[in-house]
Formats: C-alpha cells, sequence, structure tokens
C-alpha cells in the first residue's frame, strides 16, 4: 500500500511495516460499492495511524485481497496472507464469504477482526481467534421485524434466493412474525419473473415485500415491477440488507428506490471522532460514506491498539479481543461472549431502520432505532 506524504510535524514510522490482510470485495459478483466503502474505512485509518507513528514506530500496512464474494477465494487469500506472515486479518462484507475465513483463519491460529458481515453462526464452533464489529443478523433482523409489525405489517411476503445469508434472515423473521401472531409468506425470487412476482404478491395478501436477493440483478427489476403494478400500489417495499444505502441504488432506480427501509448501523448522531472521520471519508469516496466505511475504519483502530498495548504475536491478540475498549467513531467497542454466538462480538452496535426520503432521494429519514 502506497502511503501518503506524512503531514508536517507528524512522527516519522521506521523499520519494517507491520502487516494486516484486508479481504474486500472488490469485484463482481461481489458487492462492489460496498467493498470500496469499506476500503476506503480502512485505509483512512491506516493513515492516520502512520501519521500519529505507526505500531510503537512501525508503519501499518493493509495487504488487500479481492474477494469477489467468493468463499473459495476468500479462504485461499486467508492461507496466502497468514504465509506472508500479517499479524491479523480484518474486512469482509459478504456473510457467507466471511464465513469461510473465519473457519480458514481459526484453523490456521490467525486473529480475524470481521468488519461488516452479520450472519449468526460465523463459525461453527466458539473460538477466540475470531471476533466482529457489525451485529449478528439476529439482532439486526429482530429490529427490522419489530418495525414492521409495530407499523401494522403482519402478514408478510420475502422474495428470496438461495443462500444461507437469505435463508438465515427469513427463519428470523418467520420466528419474530410467529411470536406476535403474524405470517411469513416466501417467494422464490430464482424462479419467479418480477411479473409473476408482482401476481404472487397479490395473491398473497401481505401488506410489505422484502428483498432477500442480489443487487443489483433480481432487485432492482423487482423494485420496478411492483413500482408499476397499480394493484401493488399500497405495499411496502423494503430491503433489510442494506442495499438503497449505497449510491448505485438512486442511481439505477431514481424515485423507485425512495422509501424502502433498510437497516444501518450508526448512531442519530455522530460524535467529534466520528463527524471527522465522516468529512475525511467524504473526501476520499466523493459520496457520503456508508455505514460500510465507518465499519472498516473502527476495524483498524481497534487493530492498532491491540498491535500497540500486546506486540505483533497471534496468541497474544487473540487473548486480548475480552481487554479491548477503544472509542469508535459510533460508540466504545468492546467485545463480549453472547450467547448463540462463537465469535468475540461487540455487543451491540447502533442499529437503524433508514429509507430514502421520496421528496429528496439522497436525504436519509431514520424511521426506527433498536
Amino acid at each position: 500500500m502506497n502511503m501518503p506524504p506524512s503531514p508536517p510535524g507528524a512522527v516519522r514510522t521506521d523499520g519494517p511495516s507491520v502487516q494486516i490482510g484486508a479481504l474486500v470485495p472488490l469485484t463482481r459478483p461481489g458487492w462492489v460499492e460496498a467493498g470500496q466503502h469499506l476500503l476506503a474505512g480502512l485505509e483512512l485509518a491506516v493513515d492516520e495511524v502512520n501519521d500519529a507513528g505507526g505500531i510503537v514506530g512501525r508503519p501499518l500496512e493493509l495487504v488487500v485481497r479481492d474477494t469477489a464474494a467468493d468463499p473459495q477465494r476468500a479462504a485461499a487469500a486467508v492461507d496466502q496472507l497468514a504465509r506472508l506472515g500479517v499479524a491479523a486479518l480484518a474486512g469482509e462484507y459478504h456473510s457467507v464469504v466471511a464465513r469461510a475465513a473465519a473457519a480458514r483463519a481459526d484453523a490456521l491460529g490467525l486473529p480475524f477482526l470481521c468488519s461488516s458481515a452479520v450472519l449468526d453462526a460465523l463459525t461453527e464452533q466458539p473460538t477466540d481467534w475470531v471476533a466482529r464489529l457489525a451485529p449478528a443478523q439476529s439482532r439486526g433482523w429482530q429490529t427490522y421485524a419489530d418495525f414492521l409489525l409495530g407499523a401494522g405489517h403482519s402478514r408478510l411476503a420475502v422474495a428470496a434466493q438461495p443462500s444461507v445469508y437469505w435463508a438465515s434472515g427469513t427463519r428470523i423473521l418467520r420466528d419474530c412474525f410467529a411470536a406476535r401472531g403474524g405470517t411469513v409468506i416466501a417467494l422464490d425470487a430464482d424462479t419467479l419473473s418480477p411479473t409473476a412476482l408482482c401476481d404472487e404478491l397479490v395473491d398473497s395478501g401481505a401488506t410489505a415485500l422484502l428483498l432477500l436477493v442480489g443487487h443489483p440483478e433480481p432487485a432492482v427489476p423487482i423494485v420496478k415491477a411492483v413500482r408499476r403494478d397499480q394493484r401493488l400500489a399500497d405495499i411496502l417495499v423494503g430491503a433489510p440488507a442494506g442495499q438503497p444505502e449505497f449510491a448505485e441504488w438512486a442511481t439505477l432506480l431514481g424515485d423507485d428506490g425512495a422509501a424502502i427501509p433498510f437497516l444501518r448501523y450508526l448512531p442519530e448522531r455522530l460524535g467529534p471522532l466520528g463527524a471527522r472521520v465522516e468529512k475525511a471519508l467524504r473526501e476520499r469516496l466523493g459520496v457520503a460514506p456508508s455505514f460500510v466505511a465507518f465499519e472498516g475504519y473502527d476495524t483498524v483502530a481497534v487493530l492498532a491498539d491491540v498491535l500497540r498495548s500486546h506486540g505483533t504475536d497471534r496468541s497474544r491478540t487473540a487473548e486480548s479481543w475480552p481487554r479491548v475498549a477503544v472509542e469508535g467513531t459510533r460508540g466504545k467497542i468492546q467485545f463480549s461472549r453472547t450467547p448463540g454466538i462463537d465469535v468475540w462480538q461487540w455487543a451491540w452496535p447502533p442499529i437503524q431502520v433508514v429509507d430514502r426520503d421520496p421528496a429528496q432521494p439522497d436525504r436519509f429519514r431514520i424511521l426506527h432505532t433498536s
């Protein structure tokens, strides 16, 4: 990674770099825009660490690998990064990919701080090698279910594709709705065309449709079909996985992409650190930073603190998770053991349900908070 020139008065860093392996989706079929935001946050934090003197005088360096949303490619990257001698792993956005990376990191004894993936079962057994910043899916999607039920939507349809992540999300929604007398109807987004899906949706009697599908295909065609079907004029369309967060959504859908609630992991108001980082990220990205960019920044902030305090020995890093207390962009980050979660978890980051304002689609409205 090429470091920018140090500003006047910055502390110089010398000696061999301390390397962190960064797993990021940067090409299709990965969610490229999410990967770009994640990488921007990681890189900004690395630059700031180095401007402040690095890791006890040694520069911090990112060794980036593109996962392209491919679990096998991610596992191979973990093997390669481990051989290169990285002190720890960071990043990854896609839950299924992060699960493969976490399994390999656990097997190799390589600390992995997962930035964004939310799947509860990130590993199949308890491990001390993996920690996570993003809230577990069960927590975030329960918040989303509370929002829907509170708004009077007791009959819900989900347009879903086959995936461990989407199946897990559907199960969480079913449990939440069943506990309060609601119903969840599954529609197969792989076999139904957008037009046929609209017909099924009308017949279902559901008042809300959730998109548990890939972006931009088939999410964008489904939204367009629903928005143009007069029979569905009153139906709520939602996307809990966060597709509408990114600028590409607004570019592809325009006004049709507004008023589609999604999950976002930001506080209602950023503190001084968050506000400063938001400004710097906006300058790097050229657009408003998503919550994923803040997750990237916070990942490096935590790892830098651990590496300064405990050195670069991998075992000592893994042993340090329960002692972390770092002020991040979205609050104080501390890890604990959470029931049902086999990794060290920040419990809990702030969770919001947000949408794009129909009157001003580049502005977000906070609809519900956990």
